[in-house]
């Protein structure tokens, strides 16, 4: 019975060594030494100048290229994901939809100033012709205003019921721009072809 237990028994000499043990775990684990600090350093070091800067502003140059075509394409398809931040976000998008949905004064002052401005050139020699011109050019300036601040009254009450009153800030002076622009020269372009359909 002694005799067996003796012999089931391990001997030290079988036992492995700890260390040797943890050393080839670490070395399973990693597959390869840990790099000195000096050469982790140097390894993470980028010249703040490209050696070929020639290269290196034309490939800046392309990218930029390429970030205005693929803005220019998402303002023309409505695709929201390549807009600029400034247009981006369903507020901005509810704004657009109800100033091109509405008939705003604004957008027919640009062709309205120019014919103006040819009148005031053509009446020049006539003192009180030209006086009123210049008094009715300023009448409609300020009935595009009016019809603007009624447009952003009515446009905040919406606003402010389908998204709170926390909605970005910035929406009037965005809606007022994008009402005195003709309605073909918007950006992003109109969703629909027509006024009349406003937003839910």
């Amino acid at each position: 019975m002694f005799s067996r237990n003796k012999s089931s028994a391990p001997s030290s000499n079988d036992a492995p060594d700890p260390v040797a043990a943890a050393a080839e775990i670490e070395k399973a684990g990693k597959g390869r030494p840990t790099p000195k600090r000096k050469v982790a350093e140097a390894a993470n070091k980028r010249p703040l100048v490209p050696s070929d800067r020639k290269s290196a502003a034309k490939t800046a140059r392309q990218q930029q290229r390429d970030t205005r075509d693929r803005q220019f394409q998402a303002m023309q398809t409505g695709d929201e994901r390549y807009m600029p931040a400034r247009d981006k976000g369903p507020v901005k998008r509810y704004v657009r939809d109800y100033v091109d949905a509405r008939w705003n004064l604004g957008e027919f002052f640009l062709p309205i100033a120019l014919v103006f401005i040819v009148l005031t050139f053509v009446f020049s020699q006539n003192l009180n012709m030209a006086t009123i011109i210049i008094f009715v050019l300023y009448g409609i300036v300020l009935v595009t205003i009016i019809d603007a601040f009624i447009m952003w009254r009515s446009l905040k009450k919406r606003l402010v019921a389908k998204f709170g009153p926390d909605s970005p800030k910035g929406n009037a002076m965005y809606a007022v721009m994008r009402a005195f622009q003709l309605r073909r020269a918007r950006l992003p372009k109109p969703m629909h072809k027509k006024h009349g359909t406003f937003p839910a």
